[in-house]
């Protein structure tokens, strides 16, 4: 697989982890919303909602080697959720600052302060990876008889636990120089301040057409280099306390994402719909209603994005504009809000009561301003340059309803396996939340006409081995169970 393929791979699998914030943010969201003043100091109920979702923020090291390990794994068992945990330990318990002091023989106050943060996402992420690799190299090999018990699944553990040493005794050494490279890193992103965010928000949606926004995120929103400004956001209070959340800062790389989601992507659905061809209005009004409703409320875009990515990618490149000119907008204004899944009304509102929330109601005029910028932006480009977006210049197919029942699953699962060049084409299916992510022989043999006559919103190949379907929220988990399903047959 190219090293393109194998990063989407890993952008996919950090999504694992990333699933448990959500429930971060509502229990942290109520326990601030119950106690706005006292952050937990008056009010039991909204304290014991606080430390709840404290508990998984300060656990994301942990969360990303479990995740990244399952995530990663050939067949998402959970022995390769167990072998990252046990390498996870292994790892942080050796390079623990104690650790550290009696293995090279030093005083515990001479121990470089890299060995204080050893339990970071970072570290996480590394050991995810070794771990999947490990357990789908190994996870059924056979032991001579006297040591079958020991053979496939119990295997992997036991090679994590010896990986862990081997890693941490190369850490042992190349850690603290690692460490400070990485923050240095993030001091220089951070300076950038507003600029850097608006840089971020652009290449954001930039690389979200080759599926690789996953990869790009962990350094801004996490303890990639140090910034970590999604948990610092959730933290709240105890951020406050510990010097990590600044107010009019922490939040920077969040905030103006809530503008081009809950506002910008529905006013360029509405200029779509009142562009398309009046026979086609009644259908693209279905589809952009319902696409746009999911960016309002969730924050989950990509069925409103892929509508015209490949469509009209002059769109899509003033979508990344403008989304890096909202960063840069909320981040200089001082306007913070946050997520734990992504910059929709839910999150906006859950957020609201945050104590590093800062003038976050602006947020929403700044949405508004958004809302008629999109709509101009689109309508104009739409009409001027004649792109062809949803309804325009073609005659409009109802969406199939085959795939609603058993049978009619099961038929379009087939058809979509035959429009991806076969099963005998297809090494790996897996999925995220609205797309198919499959390794392939040969990317060039799927038919995209034919598979977006069969509902897809878009093709992305990557490289000669990796394609990505867009398929929408809601079905694509149907069809990835079913193909799964088909081709272990």
């Amino acid at each position: 697989m190219n090293i393109l393929g194998y990063m989407q791979k890993v952008g996919k699998a950090l999504m694992v982890p990333v699933a448990t914030l959500p429930a971060a943010a509502i229990l942290m969201g109520i326990g601030y919303w119950l106690d706005p003043v006292g952050w937990g100091s008056e009010s039991i109920l909204a304290a014991f909602l606080i430390k709840s979702g404290a508990a998984i923020i300060d656990n994301m090291a942990v969360l990303f080697a479990v995740g990244v390990s399952f995530g990663l794994s050939r067949d998402k068992n959970g022995s390769a959720a167990l072998s990252g945990f046990v390498m996870f330990l292994v790892v942080t318990t050796l390079l623990s600052p104690g650790s550290v002091a009696q293995l090279i023989g030093v005083d515990a106050s001479e121990v470089p302060d890299a060995f204080g943060k050893i339990s970071n996402q970072f570290i996480g992420i590394i050991i995810g990876i070794i771990s999947a690799e490990i357990y789908n190299r190994y996870s059924n090999v056979e032991l001579p008889q006297a040591l079958a018990f020991f053979s496939g699944k119990r295997l992997v553990p036991i090679l994590t636990s010896i990986a862990g040493m081997v890693l941490s005794f190369a850490l042992l050494y190349i850690w603290p120089a690692i460490y400070d490279a990485l923050i240095a890193f993030g001091i220089k992103l951070e300076s950038m301040g507003a600029l850097g965010a608006g840089l971020f928000g652009f290449f954001n949606r930039l690389f979200l057409s080759v599926g690789m926004h996953h990869a790009l995120y962990p350094v801004f929103w996490f303890d990639v280099v140090g910034i970590n400004d999604i948990p610092n956001f959730l933290g709240g209070a105890q951020s406050i306390a510990n010097g990590t959340g600044i107010v009019g800062k922490t939040g920077m790389y969040q905030a103006g994402f809530f503008p081009i989601m809950m506002f910008g992507l529905p006013g360029a659905a509405l200029a779509m719909y009142h562009c398309a061809d009046a026979k086609n209005k009644n259908q693209v009004f279905a589809i952009m209603i319902a696409a746009a409703m999911a960016s309002f409320f969730t924050g989950i875009t990509e069925p409103l994005e892929f509508s015209f990515m490949f469509l009209a990618p002059l769109l899509f490149l003033f979508h990344a504009i403008l989304t890096g000119i909202s960063l840069y907008i909320a981040a200089s204004m001082e306007w913070m809000a946050g997520f734990g899944f992504s910059a929709g009304f839910v999150d906006f509102v859950l957020s609201s009561q945050n104590p590093l929330a800062n003038k976050w109601y602006m947020l929403i005029p700044q949405g508004l301003v958004f809302f008629a910028l999109y709509y101009a932006v689109f309508r104009f480009a739409i009409i001027k340059f004649n792109l062809p977006t949803p309804g325009r210049g073609e005659e409009m197919e109802a969406e199939s309803e085959s795939g609603n029942t058993e049978e009619g699953l099961a038929i379009l699962t087939d058809n979509y396996i035959a429009a991806l060049g076969g099963a005998e084409n297809i090494l790996e299916v897996d999925n995220c939340i609205t797309r198919l992510r499959l390794t392939v022989k040969d990317s060039s043999l799927a038919d995209s006409d034919t598979l977006k006559k069969l509902g897809a919103a878009g093709v992305v190949k990557v490289g000669k081995g990796g394609l990505q379907v867009i398929i929408g929220l809601g079905k694509v988990d149907k069809v990835a169970a079913q193909m799964k399903v088909v081709l272990a047959n």
